[in-house]
């Protein structure tokens, strides 16, 4: 019998089940994740947070099918990543925009070029139509004016705002932060936090934000992602990180972010 879908859609737009992630050879194996599970709600902002070599960014690689996990499923919708090919791989990719920790600028490109370069690449869109899309973009995020401009020639802040505006071009149902506040100060820092914020309640996307800038950037988070020795904590409210009974998570909560639990 033919007719429209009606199965439900899943209420999660990322889903990690079981998943194991290991570095090195067979003699010394590092393992960053030791059945990882957890799944990111559609249209939530998630923070995924711990120290530096913990699997923060393999879990962005992951997602992105960059790596591939030894054991357990990634799934991105109804998608196995793991098990796509190489051009359903890049289907799948269209759903994501992606904002690097140093923005990822290219240097010999104006502002104008750099946000419409997925544009200029991934659609058929005409210059008129692009040009029209572009320009719209500068004015939502407050670019307006600097289209012309260099990357050397922008503020650290501007460069991120730049970063955004490219990766939102191709309306990606995702956008993936990593480390997205890297070298900024605590004032521009705020502003890009509140720059996320409005972006994403506006468009409506999911959010996933790998950061180290604790625990301001809990204030954006629907859902907080501990990750330490390749195990993770899966929080939906700060309080509950002080409320844990778990050593570790006990002393996140006093020496990072200054809470003592009850």
């Amino acid at each position: 019998m033919s007719g429209a879908d009606n199965t439900p859609r899943p209420d999660w737009a990322i889903r990690f089940v079981d998943v194991c992630k290991s570095f090195g050879d067979r003699n010394k194996r590092h393992t960053v994740l030791d059945r990882v599970s957890f799944s990111v709600p559609s249209g939530r902002t998630t923070v995924i947070a711990g120290g530096s070599g913990q699997g923060k960014s393999v879990i962005l690689k992951l997602i992105l099918g960059l790596l591939r996990p030894d054991s357990g499923q990634v799934l991105v919708g109804d998608r196995n990543i793991a098990a796509l090919d190489y051009d359903e791989l890049q289907e799948t990719r269209m759903k994501f925009g992606v904002l690097f920790q140093g923005s990822a600028l290219f240097d010999s490109l104006n502002v104008f070029e750099n946000i419409a370069l997925p544009l200029k690449e991934r659609t058929r869109m005409t210059s008129a139509q692009i040009r029209e899309r572009v320009s719209a973009t500068l004015e939502q995020l407050g670019l307006t004016g600097h289209e012309d401009k260099y990357p050397a020639q922008l503020s650290g802040g501007m460069k991120k705002r730049v970063g955004l505006a490219r990766a939102l071009q191709l309306d990606p149902e995702i956008v993936l932060y990593d480390e997205p506040t890297t070298g900024l100060d605590p004032v521009m820092t705020k502003e890009i936090y509140e720059l996320f914020t409005n972006t994403q309640q506006r468009l409506g996307y999911t959010a996933v934000i790998v950061s180290h800038d604790i625990p301001q950037v809990f204030d954006l988070a629907d859902q907080i992602i501990l990750l330490n020795k390749g195990e993770f904590d899966v929080f939906t409210d700060v309080s509950q990180i002080s409320a844990s009974t778990k050593p570790f998570i006990r002393e996140f909560a006093r020496m990072v972010m200054g809470m003592e639990g009850e």
